[in-house]
């Protein structure tokens, strides 16, 4: 940045050496008289009009001398004659050169003015310089400054690029790590500064992902060193007697399904994905075909196949929980699929009651329910969704409920190609 700063200003210092000064247009005094008293017409170099009024201030002391030569040019008083200037005169005094005697100096005006003479009926005569548009050292500069431009923009893009390309690999990294704690972290390259930051997002990164694998790891263990109670709760209710027996047998089969279900869940977010290419439609399909024999109302919109590179096993999964949520709380579900801007998209709509909209996120924490009650036959585990984002965001891709505006609930799943 630094260096582009300098080069700029060496280019603009090199403009004003370059480029020479304007020349101030010169108009003597005597060549104004002769306008004012209508003896010449000049329309190249002055513009006459008649006023009734006179431009300017009669006390304004930057233009008594001039005034007052001007007067005696045109053989009248002060009085009637004006001089106005919109800025300062350059010069107060005749040009002269050195050899030149007083007889020979000829007093000039430069610049933009406004010359009157009162005319005899009362009006005035002014005379002024006529505009020329744009000069020569106008086109002259405008040349030297798209020059400049043109030498200069290629250097401040690529600075630009070097800048910028920082916060594009920082923007992606936190896009990764929002969709997968297990992310790559970022390489430390680049300016000092930009290292620093790097080694400290990775830090970060590490800490988060501890974070989170040591509450997986508790989740199981506690899941792990359940099933040795619970087993001997099984040995010893097998001496109850039945009517007592039956509902803590139903009691122990459920708590084993709860354990398994988390022990599923934790076997989901440690095992790294087997990636494989496979026809996305045949996969739904063949899940939807499942749950049709099983007696579920499913149906996939007909469409176009995507072919994606992705777990078989999780994305199964996935596909299954949705779409089992959908038969479950609106006793039907439709998948649709497409391929919007290079990714794949499943979508899961039913005709249900939807969500409240403060839950439509809260649903995808473990072991949370939308279903007030702890009935598994209505309510679940309260994993499965949670397991559903796992696959998905372990695939590099999101998982998010939307109220439909018709009613029901649409699950929307994006995945990369």
């Amino acid at each position: 940045m630094l260096a582009a700063l300098i080069t700029a200003q060496l280019l603009d210092f090199a403009l004003l050496l370059s480029v020479p000064p304007p020349t101030p247009r010169i108009y003597p005094i005597a060549e104004v008289a002769q306008q004012l008293r209508g003896e010449t017409r000049d329309e190249a170099t002055y513009r006459v009009t008649e006023t009734a009024s006179p431009p300017g201030d009669e006390d304004d002391p930057r233009s008594m001398r001039q005034r007052a030569q001007l007067a005696q040019r045109l053989g009248v008083g002060q009085a009637d004659v004006r001089l106005d200037f919109d800025r300062p005169p350059l010069f107060l005094n005749p040009i002269r050169r050195p050899h030149w005697k007083d007889d020979m100096r000829e007093p000039v005006l430069f610049g933009h003015f406004s010359a009157a003479l009162r005319l005899p009926d009362g009006g005035w005569r002014v005379v002024r310089p006529a505009y020329h548009g744009i000069e020569p050292w106008h086109w002259r500069m405008l040349l030297w400054l798209l020059g400049l431009l043109v030498a200069v923009a290629p250097f401040a893009w690529w600075v630009a690029r070097r800048v910028a390309q920082p916060i594009g690999l920082f923007a992606a990294a936190a896009d990764r790590l929002g969709r997968d704690p297990r992310a790559d972290p970022m390489a430390v390259e680049g300016p000092a500064e930009v290292a620093i930051a790097a080694e400290a997002f990775n830090g970060m990164q590490a800490r988060i992902r501890r974070y989170v694998d040591d509450r997986v790891t508790m989740a199981a263990a506690m899941a792990h060193d359940l099933r040795t109670p619970l087993m001997r709760l099984s040995l010893r209710v097998e001496k109850a007697e039945p009517e007592l027996r039956r509902p803590m047998e139903a009691d122990i089969h459920e708590m084993r399904e709860m354990i398994g279900t988390a022990l599923a869940f934790v076997r989901d977010i440690d095992r790294p994905p087997r990636r494989q290419k496979l026809s996305l439609r045949a996969l739904v399909e063949s899940v939807g075909d499942e749950m049709v024999d099983l007696g579920a109302d499913v149906t996939v919109e007909p469409g176009a196949d995507v072919v994606i590179e992705a777990d078989v096993a999780g994305l199964k999964a996935l596909l299954a929980n949705l779409i089992g949520n959908a038969v479950a709380y609106a006793g039907q579900a439709r998948v649709r699929i497409a391929n919007p801007d290079g990714h794949a998209l499943i979508e899961v709509a039913d005709d249900g009651p939807g969500l409240p909209g403060d839950m439509l996120e809260r649903v995808f924490e473990p072991f949370f329910r939308a279903e007030p009650s702890r009935n598994r036959e209505t309510g679940g585990s309260g994993l499965g969704l949670a397991s559903a984002r796992a696959v998905a965001r372990a695939h590099g891709g999101e998982i998010k409920l939307i109220n439909r505006a018709e009613g029901g609930l649409l699950a929307r799943v994006l995945l990369p190609l």
